[in-house]
């Protein structure tokens, strides 16, 4: 199972085929999003007929809701790491979300994760 961060959605989007034939061989089935990465494609909706897509397209996968630890860890998370390394709080509670599952995080963004202690990075 692997969390993935919101730019992998992005890039499929975008029709990015090196990312689409990686979610291919990872298989839908065991990937996973963060509430926060639903809420960051809606928000990036240009449409109403992108928001559905994109809600059709989450609805096939399994949404990891934010709870009590993963809201504390991603409080820590950005005080001690938003003025050293710029952490923003819709990745740091996204960071938690795959420390709390124990779910390696598969990202575009390695800078934005890579000193995050416990936290586990997924590359090909």
């Amino acid at each position: 199972m692997i969390l993935c961060d919101t730019n992998i959605f992005i890039e499929i989007y975008r029709n990015n085929g090196v990312i689409i034939q990686a979610i291919k061989q990872i298989g839908q089935e065991n990937l996973m999003v963060s509430d926060i990465t639903c809420a960051e494609l809606f928000f990036g909706a240009r449409n109403k007929k992108e928001l559905e897509a994109i809600s059709k397209d989450l609805e096939k996968l399994e949404v990891l809701p934010v709870n009590t630890f993963i809201s504390s860890l991603s409080v820590k998370l950005v005080k001690d790491y938003s003025l050293s390394h710029k952490l923003a709080l819709p990745d740091a509670i996204i960071g938690a979300t795959a420390i709390y599952h124990n779910l390696p995080l598969y990202t575009l963004n390695v800078k934005d994760f890579i000193f995050i202690d416990n936290l586990k990075l997924f590359s090909f």
